[in-house]
């Protein structure tokens, strides 16, 4: 939708260096036909940002919304590029708008997600205040969801807004009533025919990965923060011996807690 104003932005080494524009693009892992031009996350936030600041702001979203209905109707192909999508919502967290509002826009924003750093990008860019009781009840559904990405999104929005004594009881109560096998994913476990560690589409744990790494990377944050509740509650826990694993993998990688034990 806003793609030419993005290809003039697209970073020179994607454009011109297969092997960075490969690594780029097996970073982002996105799924299967979703295009990705080639921007950075600081120019993209610029793009949001400015156009936040448009009077025309609420149309360009809707357009966004448009696209994505269009895309969801249609059942193939991808209208619009990753970029764009990630710019969609850096615009809804930019925007000077009440919560009510900016709920409404979210609602149909969050099922659009379908990937690691689109939800990522969105959420700890989430500097905007609320009441957080709402923002706790607006993310019940989405922690409740079989789709991998709404998941990651409860679970990451609540790294970023409620890691604390008030709320990482109610966290941990959550994550104990993840359903693992019963979150569906598009992505699939890579095997001896993927190129190199895995191919597009593709990753190397369990399903449904993004939801495992965010329990872990929300549990290794929990660490370096509040180390004595987050172990008591690890040793009791009812989390899969790999998200365990995973957990303090993050652990041990995070300068904050190298030294911590995570049990």
């Amino acid at each position: 939708m806003i793609e030419e104003m993005l290809l003039p932005l697209v970073s020179e080494r994607f454009a011109t260096e297969p092997k960075y524009r490969e690594g780029h693009v097996r970073i982002i892992n996105a799924l299967p036909g979703r295009r990705i031009l080639g921007l950075h996350v600081p120019d993209m936030k610029r793009v949001a940002k400015g156009l936040a600041r448009r009077d025309d702001a609420i149309v360009i979203i809707h357009g966004f919304e448009k696209e994505a209905a269009q895309e969801a109707r249609s059942g193939y192909g991808s209208r619009l590029a990753y970029e764009e999508t990630v710019v969609w919502g850096l615009m809804i967290n930019a925007m000077k708008i009440p919560w009510e509002q900016r709920r409404e826009m979210l609602a149909k924003y969050v099922p659009v997600m379908d990937n690691w750093a689109v939800c990522d990008t969105f959420c700890c860019n989430a500097k905007w205040k609320c009441d957080r009781m709402e923002l706790w009840d607006f993310l019940q559904p989405f922690w409740d969801s079989h789709r991998e990405f709404e998941v990651r999104f409860a679970i990451v929005m609540s790294m970023v807004h409620f890691l604390d004594t008030e709320w990482f009881l109610k966290v941990c109560e959550r994550i104990d009533r993840l359903g693992f096998s019963k979150i569906g994913s598009c992505y699939r476990k890579a095997g001896k025919a993927d190129k190199g560690a895995y191919g597009q589409g593709t990753v190397i744990g369990e399903s449904p990965y993004y939801v495992r790494m965010a329990v872990a990377w929300l549990l290794a944050t929990a660490l370096a923060k509040l180390p004595d509740e987050t172990r008591a509650y690890v040793n009791v826990s009812r989390l899969p011996e790999d998200v365990k694993r995973l957990y303090a993998r993050k652990a041990r990688e995070s300068f904050r807690t190298r030294t911590v034990s995570p049990f």
